[in-house]
C-alpha cells in the first residue's frame, strides 16, 4: 500500500503566538519525531504541498470572505466590521502574519491529499483538519475548511460516495453543513457531548449526517464499543468508495480542551479500520493542544499508515525532541512521564456505561461484540 505524508515549511510553525491554544509546536514536532525515529526512509519521504489558488478556494468560500482576510492581514488586524461580520481579528480567530498562506496551503495539501487517494495511496496530511471553518466565516480556529476541499475533490474525480468521518473531541459542523444537501457524502462525527460548538447531538440527524456524542471521561473500552457497534457499521452501510478521516488528537487523555481519556492506541486502530471501507483514502490532522500527546499520536498514526515498527522505549534523539516541548496549558504535574520516552500510549479500558450503550441504540445497530479483530471484516 502507498502511504505519503504531506507538509509544508508553514506547518513547522506555530503561525498563532501568545497563549492561543494553537501556538504549540505540532506538525513540526511529528515531524522531529518521525525524522528522530527514521520513518522518514526510502519510499517515506515527506511531499511538500502548494498553496491553493484563490480560485480554488472560492469553490467553496464566499468571495467577500476570502477578499476580508486578504485585507486583514495587509492591514495587520481586522476593522470592526470585518471582525463582526466574518469573526476574523478575535482572540479565537487572530489575525498573523502569513494567515493567507498558512491556510492556503492546508487547502492545498487537502488537495493534494485527495489527489493521491484517488490513484490508491493513503495520504496523510497532519496540516489539514480545520473542520470548523465556515464558508462566509471562520470559525473555531478555523479560516479555510480544508476537509471540504479534500471530500470536494474526490467528489470532482469521480468517486461515487465519499465517507467523511471526523474523530476531534469537537463535533464537525463546518464539514456537516457543507454537504448537508449533498447525497453523494455522508458525515459521520464523534465528539464529546456538551463541547464547543455544542452542535451534533444525538438527534441531530438525517440522511448523509449521522453524530455520536460521546460522554466526558470516555475510557478506551467504551470508544472501542462505539466504533464497532455504531460508526462502522454506519460508515459500511454507506458503502464508500472514498473515505477523509479527521483525526483530531484532542479526544486523546491528557488534552486541555476535551476530557475524553481514549489512548492513541485506539485512535490508530479506529482511523486504519475506516480506511479499509474503501479504496481511496485521506487522512487529516485536526485539533490537538497538548504538544506531547499530539505529537506522539500523529507520528505513530504515520508509523502504523506506513507499515512502521513503534519501538516499546525511544531512542535518545527522540526523547530529546519529547524533552524540548513545553505548553502553558498542561502544567507540569499534569505530564506523565510516558509522554516522555514512548509513542503508544497504555491502554485505558473499563466498564461500558449506560450511556455509552444508549448511545450505540440509539444509532441503530444491533449490539455486537467491540473487538478490534472484527473491525474491517464487520
Amino acid at each position: 500500500m502507498t502511504t505519503h505524508f504531506i507538509t509544508a515549511a508553514c506547518f513547522r510553525q506555530t503561525g498563532y503566538s501568545g497563549n492561543h491554544p494553537l501556538a504549540i509546536p505540532r506538525v513540526g514536532t511529528v515531524e522531529r519525531l518521525c525524522a528522530a525515529l527514521g520513518w522518514f526512509g526510502p519510499g517515506h519521504a515527506p511531499l511538500e504541498c502548494l498553496p491553493a489558488s484563490r480560485a480554488e478556494i472560492a469553490r467553496f468560500h464566499a468571495p467577500d470572505y476570502i477578499d476580508a482576510i486578504c485585507r486583514a492581514e495587509a492591514a495587520g488586524g481586522a476593522s470592526a466590521e470585518d471582525r463582526a461580520r466574518y469573526q476574523i481579528g478575535t482572540l479565537e480567530n487572530p489575525v498573523f502574519e502569513g494567515l493567507w498562506h498558512r491556510a492556503a496551503v492546508s487547502v492545498g495539501g487537502a488537495i493534494l491529499a485527495a489527489r493521491l487517494a484517488h490513484r490508491g495511496a493513503v495520504a496523510f496530511h497532519p496540516g489539514g483538519g480545520a473542520h470548523h471553518g465556515l464558508r462566509e466565516r471562520a470559525s473555531g480556529f478555523c479560516f479555510f475548511n480544508d476537509p471540504v476541499f479534500a471530500v470536494q475533490t474526490l467528489l470532482d474525480l469521480g468517486r461515487a460516495r465519499v465517507l467523511y468521518v471526523d474523530l476531534d473531541a469537537h463535533h464537525g459542523d463546518g464539514v456537516e453543513i457543507a454537504f448537508a444537501q449533498e447525497p453523494r457524502v455522508m458525515t459521520l462525527s464523534l465528539h464529546e457531548t456538551g463541547r464547543w460548538p455544542f452542535t451534533g447531538r444525538i438527534d441531530d440527524q438525517a440522511p448523509g449526517i449521522c453524530n455520536l456524542p460521546l460522554p466526558p471521561r470516555l475510557n478506551d473500552s467504551e470508544f472501542d464499543a462505539v466504533i464497532a457497534r455504531a460508526a462502522l457499521p454506519i460508515g459500511r452501510a454507506f458503502a464508500p468508495d472514498a473515505v477523509v478521516v479527521t483525526v483530531g488528537a484532542d479526544a486523546l487523555k491528557g488534552d486541555p480542551l476535551s476530557s475524553l481519556a481514549v489512548s492513541n492506541t485506539r485512535l490508530w486502530a479506529a482511523t486504519e479500520a475506516f480506511c479499509a471501507l474503501a479504496p481511496a483514502r485521506v487522512v487529516l490532522g485536526g485539533g490537538g493542544y497538548n504538544p506531547w500527546t499530539l505529537g506522539r499520536a500523529w507520528a505513530g498514526l504515520w508509523a502504523r499508515l506506513s507499515g512502521q515498527a513503534i519501538p516499546a522505549r525511544l531512542p535518545a534523539e527522540a526523547q530529546a525532541v519529547l524533552t524540548s516541548l513545553d505548553c502553558d496549558l498542561v502544567e507540569e504535574e499534569d505530564r506523565d512521564p510516558d509522554w516522555f520516552v514512548t509513542i503508544a500510549d497504555p491502554e485505558t479500558p473499563g466498564p461500558v456505561r449506560r450511556e455509552v450503550e444508549a448511545l450505540i441504540a440509539a444509532a441503530g445497530w444491533a449490539p455486537r461484540s467491540g473487538r478490534m479483530t472484527e473491525w474491517a471484516t464487520g
